[in-house]
């Protein structure tokens, strides 16, 4: 954790950053990846009833910007439109990535939402309060969402919004979770040495899974004269289950060792992940470029 000493160092190293190595305010970080950005899309995956006997429908969101991105729904109620035409306000929406950033091609039906010390799984789904879904009926949801890499002091850069119109008659319990359009090189391995802020290496050391979830031990190492902290946010995990895994915390508040001159740290982050859950990536957020901007990885570690 930051001592008084650290921090004056970190400091030190942020006035001083030609010494440091980087600049204060560098090109501009890059762009989308190549690829045409179709924004996200929804598939109905359970339409059924809430235990006050409310419908429920139940949704997979997917990431088709070409990009990594972020999404929510907008704050007003989603519509149900009947065969007839008929629209229903449904004020129970819970749709979006939790606050994460979710790897372009990549699935998703629920996220961790709640509070840090009592978190819960939320299903994406909307909520509509004494209503059927008949033959025919469409549900309507606007949407907002973000892509690129975060960005502290542009957290809304490159906004997109988009409205989801899901045909009801077209459940589908069978996709494939996390992986639905592969994208090339997106996804890297996990001993994969990255190069951070002011050319620290990032690499994961180890990973452990346990009835309790999974632990990470994350190593830095640092070429130059002065020390540095290296940012790497919440460590999402997303697996064959199609959760979102971790609950959000912007990338840049996350505690992390200073990782000095010519030397190196290591510290560990956790995950809580049902045991049983396979088939698992990791959406890493990792400090680079500058400080407060942060690069996201799409790391395997299916294997681990």
């Amino acid at each position: 954790m930051r001592t008084p000493r650290a921090a004056s160092a970190v400091w030190a190293c942020a006035l001083l950053f030609t010494a440091c190595g980087y600049i204060v305010f560098p090109e501009e970080e890059k762009g989308s990846r190549a690829g045409q950005s179709e924004g996200w899309s929804a598939q109905a995956v359970g339409v059924g009833a809430t235990a006050s006997g409310d419908l429920s429908i139940e949704l997979a969101i997917r990431n088709d910007t070409a990009d990594w991105s972020a999404m929510e729904a907008a704050k007003k109620p989603a519509v149900l439109v009947a065969k007839n035409g008929r629209k229903t306000s449904c004020d129970g929406v819970f749709v979006g990535t939790g606050g994460h950033r979710l790897a372009p091609g990549f699935r998703m039906r629920g996220y961790v939402a709640g509070k840090k010390l009592e978190p819960r799984i939320e299903p994406v789904r909307v909520e509509c309060k004494g209503a059927k879904a008949g033959p025919g009926a469409k549900l309507l949801v606007e949407y907002a969402y973000v892509t690129g890499q975060y960005n502290y002091y542009n957290r809304t850069k490159n906004p997109g919004t988009g409205t989801f119109e899901i045909d009801l008659d077209k459940v589908d319990q069978h996709l494939t979770y996390p992986v639905a359009e592969p994208v090339k090189d997106l996804i890297i391995k996990s001993d994969t040495k990255l190069v951070a802020l002011n050319e620290v290496t990032l690499s994961l050391a180890s990973v452990a899974r346990s009835a309790q979830g999974i632990q990470f031990t994350w190593r830095t190492s640092n070429p130059g004269e002065y020390p540095c902290y290296v940012h790497v946010g919440t460590t999402p995990v997303i697996g064959r289950d199609g959760i979102l895994y971790g609950f959000y915390e912007t990338p840049d508040i996350v505690s992390v060792p200073i990782t000095p001159g010519n030397g190196t740290a290591e510290w560990t982050s956790k995950v809580a992940v049902p045991a049983d859950v396979k088939g698992i990536y990791v959406m890493l957020s990792v400090e680079t470029g500058k400080q407060r901007l942060f690069a996201n990885y799409a790391v395997d570690i299916s294997h681990d």
